[in-house]
């Protein structure tokens, strides 16, 4: 067993609960005392309930001595993302114009879930304000850091859960990725992070970006993401974009392997450029994909009008979002936000339904690239983390966030499965990730093949923070 208690793994975890060697309350404990070390520096979390943490994991102890264990997590410690209703606590949203003074009587989905199954939750972790870009700050909570290096961004907007899942401080983290919001923070930290088929996990309320917008989970092994999702994805009447249930279990077919795939490399998408560094390791780690009995053929991959038509949709996604505060509360607001959100408004439906026709185009394109290929692999990001604090690598405080993820948003506008397993480190020191995209509904083939390339190279934790 690793020396910290906090470190185990979930599956690994159960494992020692159902042996009695190690108790829900030890586990909790560790968390929160990495919790009260770390987190003064990185800012991950916005909201710790230790005495509720505390309490769940005493009453999952008591059951574990039963023989009587609740669900598939009883007693592994967890996070939810503060974009996610959790009963009891607020659920601002990385914002000062949302008031915490009011009744929280509801809990999301995954949250529900999660309670279900007898997980430890935490808190709440920090996210942009509204989810709305790719770093993670906002006017509530400040920046969040990277704990590979804290001068750096860990990207967003799931980035207080990719550190927290980073650093030990719980095992299962509950992310949403719009455009890139799991994967981008997994590889600018060095963890895993995947973003289910569309309908996968049932979420509610609808975020205001539609049908762009996934819940997934953010964990330090592929595993542990493999039974997450299988507790994520049990079924809840209030989304009706979910798709029917199937209860698959996703962690007994993880080990399978990949040998006889045909898996394709596109070391870019729609020739955007790609540092040095981060596109070498990449090409390496697909390379590898053939050791493991893949088929690997390398692909040039176009998808046409693909930034236009997502900027559309997220555009209007923020004016929508947007329209239900005054003009007061936007004052308050990320002025990044408040760009998106003009940009929203000037677009006209026609221009809006058109896009939505392009979208379609473009899935269907992916669907028929997926009659050919099994897998696809991508870099998750074009480049390593960036100094944190800012919107941008290059520093103009306006400016948007398509420009530098161009290989996140493409698959929520088709919707697939994919995921970023971290593949090396830069000089610097700073992990990159491999993006793993499946045909619609195979996110077990994803977990497969980020399971076999994990066996070979597994995931590293950062250097420990004192």
């Amino acid at each position: 067993m690793k020396t910290d208690p906090a470190l185990i793994s979930a599956t690994e975890l159960l494992c020692l609960y159902r042996s009695r060697s190690l108790s829900p309350v030890e586990v909790a404990q560790a968390c929160l005392d990495r919790i009260a070390v770390l987190d003064t520096d990185l800012n991950a979390f916005t909201l710790v309930d230790g005495g509720a943490a505390l309490e769940a994991a005493r009453a999952s102890e008591e059951r574990w001595i039963k023989g009587e264990p609740l669900g598939l997590v009883d007693g592994v410690p967890a996070t939810i993302k503060d974009l996610i209703l959790t009963k009891g606590w607020p659920t601002l949203r990385g914002s000062k114009a949302i008031s915490p003074d009011q009744p929280w009587e509801e809990d999301a989905p995954a949250t529900a879930r999660l309670r279900e199954h007898g997980a430890v939750l935490l808190g709440k972790t920090t996210t942009p304000e509204l989810g709305h870009k790719g770093v993670t700050d906002s006017p509530l909570t400040g920046i969040t850091r990277n704990p590979w290096n804290a001068a750096m961004t860990p990207g967003g907007s799931s980035g207080g859960a990719a550190v927290a899942a980073a650093t030990g401080m719980g095992a299962l983290h509950v992310g949403t990725d719009g455009g890139g919001s799991i994967r981008i923070p997994a590889s600018f930290t060095g963890i895993f992070g995947l973003k289910p088929s569309f309908g996968r996990v049932p979420a509610y309320p609808l975020s205001p970006f539609g049908t762009l917008a996934h819940v997934g989970p953010i964990t330090r092994t592929v595993s542990d993401a493999a039974l997450m999702l299988r507790v994520l994805a049990c079924p809840d009447p209030r989304d009706w974009f979910a798709f029917p249930y199937g209860d698959k279990d996703f962690l007994a077919c993880v080990d399978d392997g990949i040998a006889g795939m045909k898996v394709a490399f596109a070391p870019t998408l729609n020739d955007a450029p790609v540092d040095a560094e981060v596109s070498a390791l990449v090409r390496r780690a697909a390379e590898e994909f053939s050791a493991l009995g893949a088929h690997v053929e390398e692909v040039t991959l176009e998808m046409p009008d693909v930034g236009q038509v997502f900027f559309a949709h997220w555009a209007v996604g923020a004016a929508t979002v947007m329209a239900g505060f005054t003009e007061e509360q936007k004052a308050l607001m990320d002025p990044h936000l408040r760009g998106f959100e003009t940009a929203g408004a000037a677009l006209s439906l026609l221009d809006y339904q058109q896009a939505v026709q392009t979208r379609g185009r473009l899935g269907a394109r992916m669907n028929l690239f997926h009659q050919r290929y099994d897998l696809l692999l991508t870099p998750a990001m074009p480049i390593p983390a960036f100094e944190a604090g800012l919107n941008e690598p290059s520093r103009p405080e306006e400016a948007g966030w398509i420009d530098w993820t161009p290989f996140t948003y493409p698959f929520n506008l088709t919707q697939q499965p994919a995921a970023s397993v971290p593949c090396g480190l830069t000089a610097a020191g700073l992990p990159v990730g491999l993006q793993i995209v499946g045909p619609m509904h195979r996110d077990d083939l994803v977990l497969r093949a980020a399971r076999a390339y994990e066996r070979l190279h597994p995931i590293a934790l950062p250097p420990e923070r004192h």
